[in-house]
C-alpha cells in the first residue's frame, strides 16, 4: 500500500497530554510499517521524498520544535536518503549517543558542552526508526564501547528499548558499560511550561548519561 503518512508529534510547546505525546513505539510495533523520524530539514526533504516513492506504508513523524529552527541550507532538486540508512552527525571516541529526532539536537548540545571537558561523544541519528541501521549503530557502539540511546517518549514501553536489546544480543562483549537510556518521565505532559520542561530530556541529562558511563561523575555536565 504506498501511502505517506505525515504527523506533528513531541511536547514543549503547552499543548497538554492530548497534543505532546510521543507515539514511535506504537507504530514500529506494526509490522509492515516503515518509521521515519527526520531531524534536519535536508533530512526531512530526502526522505520524504524516499518515503512517497516506497511502495510501502510509512509513518513520517516530525517534531513540532523542528517546524522552528533557523532557516538551513538544504539541497535543490529531486534527491532521496535511502531508508534504513543512519547517519553519524557528530564523529567521536567515547560514547555513542543515538538520538531520534528533537534529541538529537540536545545531544550536540552535550556533546559539544563534554568537548570542553575532554569527552568525545559520537551522535548517530537514525533517521528511521524501521527499518533501523544496525550496521552502523553496532560499528559504533564496537568503536567506543559505551551507548546512551535518547528519545523524548517515556521510557516505559520505548523505542530506546528495542535498541538496547539489539545491541546487548549483538555487541554485548563490546561493551565496558551497561547501556543508559534517556527519555521522558512516565507522565502525562503537563500543560504548565515549567512542568512540562520537567518531564522532557536535554542536553544536561544526555551528558550526565555520558558521563556516568564512563565512571566519571565528578565533571559537570554544564
Amino acid at each position: 500500500m504506498p501511502i505517506v503518512i505525515r504527523g506533528p508529534q513531541g511536547g514543549g510547546h503547552r499543548l497538554g497530554a492530548q497534543h505532546s505525546q510521543s507515539l514511535e513505539a506504537w507504530f514500529v510495533s506494526v509490522p509492515g510499517l516503515k518509521v521515519v523520524m527526520p531531524s534536519t530539514a535536508s533530512d526531512a526533504k530526502g526522505l520524504l521524498l524516499a518515503a512517497v516513492r516506497d511502495p510501502n506504508p510509512v509513518l513520517f513523524l516530525e517534531h513540532k520544535n523542528l517546524y522552528q529552527l533557523p532557516r538551513s541550507a538544504v539541497p535543490s532538486g529531486d534527491y532521496e536518503i535511502a531508508l534504513g540508512v543512519a547517519d553519524i552527525k557528530r564523529a567521536g571516541t567515547d560514547v555513542t549517543v543515538v538520538a531520534t529526532s528533537n534529541m538529537v539536537h540536545e545531544a550536540l548540545k552535550a556533546a559539544r558542552r563534554l568537548q570542553r571537558q575532554g569527552v568525545s561523544l559520537e551522535v548517530i541519528d537514525p533517521r528511521t526508526l524501521w527499518p533501523l541501521d544496525e550496521s552502523l549503530i553496532l560499528q559504533s557502539v564496537r568503536k567506543t564501547s559505551r551507548l546512551v540511546i535518547a528519545h523524548e517518549a517515556p521510557r516505559r514501553g520505548g523505542w530506546g528499548a528495542e535498541l538496547l536489546s539489539i545491541v546487548q544480543e549483538k555487541a554485548f562483549d563490546a561493551l565496558d558499560a551497561p547501556i543508559t537510556i534517556v527519555a521522558g518521565r512516565d507522565a502525562p505532559l503537563p500543560y504548565n511550561a515549567a512542568l512540562e520542561r520537567a518531564c522532557i530530556p536535554g542536553a544536561d541529562e544526555i551528558a550526565a548519561a555520558a558521563l556516568t558511563t564512563l565512571a566519571r561523575p565528578g565533571l559537570t555536565c554544564l
